[in-house]
């Protein structure tokens, strides 16, 4: 049996017809960047999240930067970030001049640990940025929290968990903004580069806008100095179409998950949620001995796995200045060389699962 990491051909193929249509009327109306292709995305993507604006851009690292940069930080402040994500989440806290300060992550959920969030605030940080890794929701309650009591910005990092939320609270409503990337392999994603950035403060959304399009507010009007950062029409088209079926996907992924963890048993970790906490389950996370051998034998059984990070950040060498240790960062450290992703999403079959589970049974006894 063969068996994909992710299949977005089988997820095309459902809705052909109308991801085909969306992507004719682009090019019979000739609307390629921003008009109201983007505008009907904006404002029903708004409306899923329960928040008072969104704002398309180029991709979900830009919306992160873009972010920042809109509120000020800058030169001689620091965010604090997860010791473990995409380096998206750092690299742009770099590019606007400001530090990046690393947290550990919690030992059950991977998502950044308050506890050491408050251990590494100073008078110079100004914003965290808090990752809903693979698709649960990190501690927001808490962290919130910890940001209104020392006065800093928290800055949700969304990449992988749309439709995720905390006692029915959507993720990326909780802190001042949120990014949002639509990647193709994402939960709700395009055919190409997309991002979203989404806020409930109006002045916020304003210049947010405006930096994103090069600080126009009208053509020609430039207010400040900004970049070209545009989400283009036919992605909006198509994010369009896939919107209305994202809480079916989101269900059909959950259903998988508690496949999975039926399957797997206690013969590894597998991915847990706090109560109250929505897993949307961008990826499905174990850890397990032996991963090399383990991720052979999968290859050969025709099962395509991934690493999701297999380098927690503090310890790449984009990052070696700052000298961190292993015991910097005891959690992320400790579970580096056993994190391994199953294939998971919405199309994804009960005998497939069992196929999977089946596979490592036979690993883990060998």
């Amino acid at each position: 049996m063969q068996i994909p990491f992710v299949d977005l051909k089988e997820q095309y193929q459902s809705l052909k017809p109308a991801i085909d249509a969306a992507i004719h009327q682009c090019l019979d109306t000739t609307s390629f960047v921003g008009g109201p292709l983007v505008a009907t995305f904006e404002k029903a993507f708004a409306s899923y999240l329960g928040v008072g604006h969104c704002i398309g851009c180029a991709n979900g690292t830009d919306s992160l930067e873009i972010i920042m940069k809109a509120l000020g930080i800058g030169a001689g402040d620091e965010v604090i970030v997860p010791a473990c994500s995409w380096i998206s989440t750092s690299e742009t806290v770099t590019a606007v001049g400001a530090k990046v300060v690393f947290a550990d992550i919690l030992p059950e959920y991977y998502t950044i640990d308050p506890a050491d969030i408050e251990r590494k605030i100073t008078a110079r940080t100004k914003a965290i940025i808090p990752v809903h890794l693979y698709g649960l929701p990190a501690s927001m309650p808490e962290i919130v929290e910890i940001a209104n009591k020392n006065g800093i910005h928290v800055i949700e990092d969304c990449a992988q968990s749309h439709g995720a939320a905390v006692e029915g609270k959507m993720v990326g409503t909780f802190g001042i903004a949120a990014s949002f990337s639509f990647y193709p392999g994402k939960n709700l994603g395009a055919y190409g580069d997309a991002g979203a950035m989404v806020t409930n403060d109006a002045q916020l959304a304003r210049t947010l806008r405006m930096i994103a399009n090069h600080g126009q507010e009208g053509k020609h009007n430039h207010q400040i100095e900004g970049r070209n950062s545009r989400l283009d029409s036919m992605q909006a088209a198509i994010l369009s179409v896939k919107l209305p079926h994202l809480p079916e996907w989101t269900a059909k992924r959950q259903a998988n998950a508690a496949y999975y963890e039926k399957a797997l048993g206690t013969m590894v970790q597998t991915p847990k949620a706090p109560k109250g906490y929505s897993h949307v389950y961008h990826v499905y996370e174990i850890q397990v001995p032996n991963r090399e051998e383990m991720i052979s034998k999968l290859e050969q059984a025709g099962i395509q796995t991934a690493i999701h990070y297999p380098t927690p950040m503090p310890f790449m060498p984009a990052y070696a200045h700052y000298g961190h240790k292993r015991s910097d960062f005891p959690v992320a450290a400790a579970q580096m060389d056993r994190i391994l992703s199953l294939p998971m999403y919405p199309e994804l079959k009960p005998e497939q699962i069992d196929y999977v589970a089946e596979q490592i049974r036979k690993s883990l006894k060998a």
